[in-house]
């Protein structure tokens, strides 16, 4: 953003200034500089796009804010003339305006007024299968709502909404409803499960929906696809391979899948947002930032169904021949209340993600806070991410989550929870499908009210390698879990847990902590468990070394307890 802090002097300028399109030269002062202050890694100033001042309302072309009048052809009209005009700003204002798929074009600002309510059609015709990426495979999906490919200097603005419909797509489960909103979705059409605890909006979604397809069916023709269209949910707002990409003001809402998806962009902005998605919605994710470089995050606000602020760079094989990771990215001064995590990497990670700042963010009430996830297959390397000045609040479960057995056979219970007589997860061979997390730095975080305090867990030939927690403090129902971790660093990290343990290490090498304080309870404060537990260092706690339980199975030898 930035503010005009000199005077345009039109009259030396001559005449010409005031014609249509002119490009007049003001002194600014960047208002983002604060972003990059202290930043822990070198990044180039995002670049934020600038337009002709030249504008048209929908109007012009035909619009109607009536709630019932369908105005694709109008709104996408108004943004492609100015396009092909040399850019500048398309007004959608105040009313309902019922639409099709939008398609955005370079050097435009789509901009909406206060009180302009976009609303997506829920004729599923509207909405033509495209080839695409989603859940980091490429497939085929319903075109986005508001979509765009290839672009240059785009925006979207303004203090309106866009409702994407979500719940005419979105399957629903019975056990995130209470009986009466059950029932309404029931009597609204669409079919149910066998077993009545799902309810589709047609058959064709029902016949999408099935096991083991993580939302992206098995089939290998375009004609099979047509036959689940329905199934084939769109993210809400898809940006493809575009530069220079602002989204500022509006509130994105009821996605029938992910609300945006920004993939293989760079120079994008996404700030004074409000992002919301029923509690209920099937991967209401908020954001998901995919193979995308140079990114502000700042100044927005989630509430959705799956997770809220999530980087991705694909999945698997498809993810590896992209080999696009996200980098460069601030995320700064955000809240999150509901979601599956606050801030998330994963678990389509196979293109890597580096070079990441978080800070100043508050969770409140979200499933996990800081969530990392992948599993074996995926690949790709996560590193050099550094997470600061974030406080959470009833957390269910997890404040701290990194699980590198996501959707796979994980050896640990559903609590986190290990034991003396836990066996070691198989390990397998180190290939180039094996993902790795590593140096992460995470300091000055309060979290109060969460089910768990924190969860490790590495891969038993891919240990999490050097994370970081520096002023922490977790409170919970239960302390720490770290399984297959590996030169792990704690500097004055406190754990107040209600029950069991503090910290309970499985098969962790080069733990160091100095300064640990954990809640005095019945039992012991620490449990260390693993016959590969090496340079486990204790210094400067005011715990008694009575408190730590040391299994049969570690070598003495490679606990130092000060």
């Amino acid at each position: 953003m930035k503010r005009i802090v000199g005077v345009v002097l039109i009259a030396a300028l001559g005449m010409q200034a005031c014609q249509p399109n002119a490009t007049v030269a003001v002194e600014t002062v960047d208002e983002t500089a604060f972003l990059y202050d202290g930043l822990e890694f070198d990044m180039p100033k995002v670049e934020e796009p600038s337009f002709p001042d030249y504008t048209v309302s929908i109007e012009e072309y035909g619009a109607v804010g009536d709630g019932l009048t369908e105005n694709s052809e109008a709104i996408n009209q108004a943004i492609l003339e100015v396009s092909q005009n040399g850019g500048g700003k398309v007004v959608i204002p105040k009313g309902i305006w019922l639409t099709g798929p939008i398609k955005l074009q370079s050097n435009v600002n789509l901009n909406t007024e206060d009180g302009a309510l976009v609303l997506f059609s829920t004729d599923f015709d509207l909405y033509p299968i495209v080839a695409t990426s989603f859940e980091g495979l490429e497939t085929f999906r319903c075109i986005s709502p508001i979509n765009g490919k290839n672009l240059t200097n785009v925006a979207i603005t303004g203090g309106g909404v866009f409702d994407g419909s979500g719940d005419s797509w979105r399957p629903v489960k019975r056990s995130k409803l209470t009986e009466a909103q059950w029932r309404k979705f029931v009597k609204s059409g669409g079919v149910t499960s066998d077993d009545e605890q799902t309810w589709y909006p047609s058959e064709k979604s029902k016949k999408g929906d099935t096991a083991g397809n993580f939302n992206v069916p098995d089939l290998n023709s375009l004609a099979e696809f047509e036959e689940v269209k329905d199934f084939l949910r769109p993210v809400m707002v898809n940006i493809i391979s575009s530069n220079i990409v602002l989204f500022d003001g509006p509130t994105f809402q009821n996605s029938p899948a992910w609300n945006l998806h920004p993939i293989m962009c760079e120079n994008v902005i996404l700030r004074n947002l409000t992002i919301r998605n029923p509690w209920y919605s099937q991967n209401g994710d908020g954001l998901d930032l995919e193979s995308c470089k140079n990114v502000l995050i700042y100044n927005n606000s989630f509430d959705v169904g799956d997770d809220a602020i999530c980087f991705k760079s694909g999945k698997d094989e498809d993810g590896l021949k992209r080999n696009i990771p996200t980098e460069n990215v601030i995320v700064r001064d955000n809240i999150v209340y509901h979601g599956h995590g606050g801030f998330v990497v994963g678990s389509e990670m196979s293109g890597g993600v580096k070079n990441v700042h978080v800070s100043h963010c508050t969770f409140i009430g979200t499933d996990c806070g800081l969530r990392f996830k992948s599993t074996r297959g995926r690949g790709g390397v996560v590193e050099q991410i550094y997470i600061s000045e974030i406080n959470m609040v009833d957390i269910g479960a997890e404040a701290i989550r990194f699980n590198l057995f996501y959707g796979g056979e994980s050896p640990v219970a559903s609590d986190g929870s290990v034991g003396k007589d836990m066996a070691k997860a198989e390990e397998v061979a180190v290939t180039r499908t094996t993902p790795s997390f590593r140096d992460i730095y995470i300091k000055n975080v309060t979290s109060t009210g969460s089910g768990v305090a924190a969860f490790f867990q590495g891969l038993p030939e891919m240990k999490l390698k050097n994370i970081q927690l520096e002023n922490v403090m977790l409170e919970g129902e239960r302390g720490i879990t770290m399984i297959d971790a590996d030169d792990i660093v704690f500097t004055n990290v406190t754990i107040k847990q209600q029950k069991g343990a503090g910290l309970t290490t499985f098969n962790t090498s080069g733990l160091q902590m100095t300064g640990l304080e954990v809640r005095e309870l019945e039992g012991p404060s620490i449990n260390i468990y693993g016959e590969e537990t090496k340079n486990f260092v204790l210094a400067n706690s005011h715990i008694d070394k009575a408190e730590v339980n040391i299994g049969s199975e570690v070598d003495l030898k490679s606990v130092e307890l000060n």
